[in-house]
């Protein structure tokens, strides 16, 4: 039961405020499983410097020598919140039992670690952290996060409700996940795909401990559209399903104009000309968009460029 090496992978960008204070709490945690003998004392703490711009590398080392659970990797540049995780996962596959994946922002309850080794020891490969509310969110940050799950359910897309990238995966569960190769990742859709057994672990999240929020409305939105057409096909079914009403409406209106001809009844003007021209020019428009949505992740995909590239690997030099 403590033999089984627990890595808590940790990423960050531009985290030097909260940093400190991660440290301090993780390692709180980290310690205690060790005493406790739920992990092996070799366990570590691994941060995923994501290309940061402020003094988040040189903390990672600073903390690296005071104490021997803390280490790092660096990647070259920034490449995002998801193949950060991914790094750090890939890394830490090769000489750890255990790897929880959690944020350094400190709004994701860390107490709850405990629960999630134990359910690890209770035989599950996956044990997810799910929110048991939404209070510490804005009124539409509640509304759209509840429509994008309802959404993405509809669209047959497995997810976890209130779950985010907080998360214990088992050795076999990471090696399983990392076959998956593709370059749009979106962790939350892929995990659920790995199957084995899961589990839950309900927290309150926290407002964050400082610094802001790597998340502003627009990465949302980005992040929301790459994983709803990472996974689903609708969109384009949709774009189908529109261009089919539209020739039933021009057949419609076709019929309706032709009777007027013949009856007489013929209303000379612009404006109907001119507002179907718009609104045909707008429907293909965002139909185009959609399409290239596809096309554009196929292009990304068939370079086979590499999610990522490391700088400087201190984790695994110490199992060198």
């Amino acid at each position: 039961m403590g033999n089984d090496i627990l890595t808590v992978v940790v990423p960050c960008y531009n985290e030097e405020e909260v940093l400190p204070e991660t440290v301090k709490e993780l390692g709180g945690i980290l310690q205690g499983l060790v005493a406790e003998k739920k992990v092996a004392a070799n366990s570590k703490l691994l941060f995923v410097d994501d290309g940061s711009h402020d003094k988040t590398w040189p903390l990672i080392q600073k903390y690296e020598q005071e104490f021997g659970y803390v280490t790092g990797i660096k990647f070259s540049r920034n490449y995002g919140h998801q193949n950060a995780l991914v790094a750090g996962l890939t890394v830490a596959s090769k000489h750890s039992d255990i790897m929880i994946t959690i944020d350094a922002d400190l709004q994701d309850d860390v107490n709850a670690i405990n629960e999630m080794v134990d359910q690890y020891h209770a035989g599950y490969d996956v044990v997810y952290g799910v929110r048991n509310n939404r209070d510490t969110d804005s009124a539409f940050k509640r509304r759209t996060a509840l429509a994008f799950y309802s959404l993405m359910g509809k669209l047959g897309v497995e997810l976890v409700p209130n779950s985010a990238d907080y998360r214990l995966m088992s050795k076999r569960a990471v090696e399983a996940l990392l076959k998956m190769k593709e370059q749009n990742l979106f962790l939350r859709g892929m995990v659920p795909l790995v199957g084995f057994p899961t589990a839950k672990v309900y927290y309150a999240r926290k407002e964050r401990f400082a610094g802001e929020s790597k998340y502003p409305l627009k990465k949302m939105i980005k992040f929301a559209v790459n994983g709803i057409t990472s996974f689903s096909t609708a969109p384009i079914k949709l774009v189908m399903g529109l261009g089919l009403f539209i020739v039933m409406v021009g057949i419609i209106f076709f019929i309706y104009s032709l009777i007027s001809k013949l009856t007489g009844h013929v209303v000379t003007g612009w404006t109907s000309l001119i507002t179907s021209i718009w609104v045909l020019g707008g429907v293909q428009l965002i139909c185009l968009s959609v399409i290239g949505e596809y096309v554009g992740k196929v292009f990304i995909e068939v370079k086979h460029r590499p999610r990522f590239i490391i700088e400087q690997d201190d984790f695994s030099k110490l199992f060198n």
